[in-house]
């Protein structure tokens, strides 16, 4: 079995994957910090420069994406390995960026957000979904609540389905996706959908939409979209522009890893 991805979710992810007694034959990250011991590690910007490697050293024939921002590319793609993702978002509606699907979710007023298992395809969160976790989205909920709390049911499903997938289930008991009819439309959310924000500095959502609290210091590419939203012409002074960020990067980065991470038992 093998990992690529980064942070707190790939790190637990592992742990668990080790704890219930399975093998895990290669860590791979683009993020320094995702380093796990006990297992080898690979430090890599692109996983499929390395695909004669994966596929020798995958045992099992499974990889995990987990928080991985990397995409899967031929030949990994057509290597006969079974690639699954855990999706921090619903799909279809959710596709892209955690970060800004988020956002975009409490802008168009959806009451619903989750976790998805699925299987990687050559696009981006459109291969077919095994098992989803879902959560209501509260009339008052802010940012920073709906994207912790997904990054803690991806963590979750995670735990839920590994057995599924090791056992090369369908889909794990209790998880078969269950397809509302007011289920909100299809969605993808990338950097460029950020170009859209600044439409709706007036939305009564706006402000519970964009309190990112204490993962302001994780998602640089959403705390930007708000500061040029809010300092368009004519829209705000750039002094006030300037105190748009509360939270300083050190006490959001250690607030969000005490809220996804146990302490490592001591040896």
């Amino acid at each position: 079995m093998i990992f690529v991805g980064r942070g707190a979710l790939l790190r637990r992810a592992v742990d668990f994957t080790l704890s219930a007694g399975h093998r895990v034959d290669l860590v791979c990250s683009d993020g320094l910090d995702a380093d796990v011991t006990a297992v080898r590690f690979l430090h890599t910007t692109d996983i499929n420069v390395h695909a004669d490697a994966i596929r020798e050293q995958c045992t099992d024939g499974i990889i995990w994406s987990i928080d991985n921002r990397m995409l899967f590319r031929a030949p990994l793609l057509d290597s006969g390995l079974r690639i699954y993702n855990i999706h921090n978002g619903l799909l279809p509606q959710h596709r892209g960026l955690p970060s800004v699907a988020v956002l975009f979710a409490l802008l168009h007023g959806h009451t619903e957000y989750g976790a998805t298992l699925h299987e990687v395809d050559q696009s981006i969160d459109t291969g077919r979904v095994l098992a989803e976790q879902r959560f209501a989205i509260g009339p008052d909920a802010r940012y920073h609540q709906v994207l912790l709390r997904g990054v803690q049911t991806c963590q979750r499903l995670f735990e839920r389905c590994l057995s599924a997938v090791v056992a090369g289930l369908p889909q794990a008991p209790g998880t078969t996706p269950a397809r509302p009819t007011s289920d909100p439309p299809p969605g993808y959310y990338g950097l460029r959908t950020l170009r859209d924000l600044r439409r709706y500095t007036d939305d009564p959502a706006y402000a519970r939409a964009t309190d990112l609290g204490v993962t302001a210091a994780f998602v640089p590419e959403v705390e930007a979209a708000i500061a040029r939203a809010v300092c368009a012409p004519g829209v705000e002074a750039p002094s006030a522009c300037a105190r748009s960020t509360v939270t300083t990067a050190g006490t959001a980065r250690d607030a969000l890893r005490s809220s996804v991470t146990r302490p490592r038992p001591s040896t």
